[in-house]
């Protein structure tokens, strides 16, 4: 049995508790949030009579003494959990992004890895399974290397709140799915950026609701970004709509169910070289899917195994520099460069 306390008892918390009710072998010890109301409101809700209730992370901790720590707060808050839960031997799973700035990302991986314990991030768009298949399909080239990746991002959703006072909100709250994705299905590296932000004149946000980038992920692969939070109209899904060209041809994914590729075949019509449909095979079993289920279920694993969670925080600093390096392009104008090393 993994006993667990999960801080943030905000709107995001129901992902989590949703899924930890169907994992056998957690139990939710404690919920802590600044609001003990908000927090014992969610106590009732998923039936947690016995948990511990408080609006101090220390005092629940100290409590109930729990082998891991789920951190759903705010990011700026994001740096307290994880020294929190570390000085007291707990492993943390956290929400996404891992910190709100690089020197707070560093220095919550240095001190997981000084505590000898499991730090991994909610990344969970990896678990989504088209993602994985695609993983798979370009790991078997059978289309050749990747050598180009083009990922668009057009939704536009009216949240209130503090999303639309935010300063780079698309790149900040959201961007960090696709640049983890595409990461992930090529095997990049993050080398460099040059961003650009802007805001339309219909834009009902304060700052970055709009953004383009162009990414070095290293090996000769060049990724391009082009999002928007307030583009009405033709919206992509929330997994962007993508195209992945290769040496030997190219997969499009709309970011649903629609998942092609064709690879180039001998001859030509005219200039253009003939292409012909190719299976992007399914699913694997041994492909962890599920989203935060996925995730939490990884985690444990690690925990029990002393393995190595996919979405480990030394892992996903990287994807997390290029958010941080998008937004200083945005800002200096200039292309910058991204630290490859694990902890940056």
């Amino acid at each position: 049995m993994m006993n667990a306390v999960l801080v943030g008892c905000g709107a995001m918390s129901k992902a989590w508790l949703d899924a930890a009710r169907q994992i056998d072998g957690l139990a939710i010890v404690g919920l802590v949030d600044l609001d003990a109301e908000r927090a014992k409101a969610r106590a009732r809700e998923y039936g947690l009579d016995g948990a511990v209730i408080g609006t101090s992370l220390d005092a629940v901790l100290d409590q109930t003494r729990p082998d891991a720590v789920f951190d759903v707060v705010v990011p700026a808050a994001r740096r307290d959990v994880a020294f929190a839960a570390f000085a007291r031997n707990c492993h943390l799973l956290t929400e996404k992004p891992l910190a709100d700035t690089p020197e707070n990302a560093r220095a919550i991986v240095a001190a997981a890895r000084r505590a000898g314990r499991i730090h991994a991030v909610v990344q969970n768009r990896r678990y989504v399974a088209n993602v994985r298949r695609i993983r798979r399909f370009l790991d078997s080239g059978a289309i050749g290397k990747p050598t180009s990746i083009h990922a668009d991002f057009f939704v536009a959703p009216h949240f209130g709140g503090f999303r639309e006072e935010m300063a780079h909100v698309l790149l900040l709250d959201m961007a960090i799915h696709t640049f983890d994705a595409a990461r992930y299905m090529v095997g990049g590296n993050p080398a460099g950026v040059y961003c650009q932000e802007w805001e339309p004149a219909n834009s009902w946000y304060r700052q970055g609701s709009s953004a383009s980038a162009v990414f070095d992920l290293g090996g000769g692969k060049i990724f391009t970004y082009a999002g928007s939070w307030c583009a009405d109209g033709f919206r992509t899904s929330w997994e962007g709509s993508w195209r992945i060209v290769a040496e030997r041809g190219s997969l499009i994914w709309d970011g649903g169910d629609a998942l092609k590729a064709e690879v180039v075949v001998p001859g030509r019509d005219g200039i253009i070289d003939k292409t012909q449909a190719i299976e992007v095979p399914a699913l694997d079993p041994a492909d962890r899917v599920g989203g935060h289920l996925g995730i939490i279920r990884d985690f444990m694993r690690a925990i029990e195994t002393g393995s190595e969670p996919e979405t480990r925080g030394s892992d996903n600093i990287k994807s997390l520099a290029m958010v941080f390096g998008a937004i200083e392009s945005a800002e200096t104008g200039r292309r910058v460069a991204i630290p490859t090393q694990e902890t940056q």
